[in-house]
């Protein structure tokens, strides 16, 4: 196959400015993804945008009309989701409480396909090692997690008002998950069945079964989040 430089080049140069313009015409929401639909939309129009600047066999014409076309009915389903809050669910989903007034909704959580290690990992990518600090967590429709923090959590620290605080005696750590006990985990921090025993009889939990999620917090307490528990009123 020939490479003709010149045509090349020129496809090139017509493609960045065209997506450039179509970009600017679409607006920021399409820039920074703030949805699925938009991160979907937004990696197409990336896709036609290469084809036409480097694919050759690829008609110029037929490239440019697509993409147009593309950015059309991007603006469309923008305009109609703007007008309409049912056609914004269709499109954009809507977010899930994941955690309510400190209960994580396991339902939820199910519905939007995400397992207790994804979120734990979302809530330190925040600097929240302990699901105790979290009062209200939400899953956005960008997959990312909007957290408010229990009131104590969120007033001046120890080390803001200059009061020594001891050292951690535990790392936050998953003890319990869906019912199963993680016997590595007790193991790595040198404790026993027996003992998370103890502590959920305390709080009245007399199966591992019924508890969906329990952490152990830097304390030495438990974080503990019964299967299909409600939120208090």
């Amino acid at each position: 196959m020939e490479l003709n430089l010149l045509e090349m080049l020129i496809r090139t140069t017509f493609a960045f400015f065209a997506i450039l313009l179509l970009a600017r015409i679409i607006g920021k929401k399409q820039i920074s993804q703030l949805t699925f639909f938009h991160y979907v939309t937004g990696i197409t129009f990336g896709s036609i945008a290469a084809n036409i600047s480097s694919e050759a066999e690829t008609p110029f014409f037929d490239g440019l009309i697509s993409l147009v076309w593309w950015a059309v009915l991007t603006l469309f389903v923008t305009f109609v989701t703007f007008k309409s809050k049912k056609a914004r669910v269709l499109f954009d989903d809507r977010p899930m409480i994941v955690i309510q007034s400190g209960v994580i909704l396991n339902d939820n959580l199910e519905k939007a396909r995400l397992h207790m290690d994804e979120l734990t990992m979302l809530l330190r990518e925040q600097s929240i090692f302990s699901l105790d600090e979290v009062l209200h967590a939400i899953f956005e429709t960008n997959g990312e997690l909007t957290v408010l923090k229990k009131a104590p959590m969120r007033s001046a620290t120890k080390e803001d008002v200059k009061i020594a605080s001891p050292a951690p005696q535990f790392m936050p750590t998953e003890l319990i998950s869906d019912g199963k006990i993680i016997v590595k985990n007790l193991n790595e921090l040198n404790l026993t069945e027996e003992w998370l025993l103890k502590k959920l009889s305390k709080k009245n939990i007399h199966s591992v079964k019924d508890v969906y999620y329990a952490q152990v917090l830097e304390n030495g307490s438990l974080y503990i989040s019964i299967k299909n528990a409600s939120p208090p009123s």
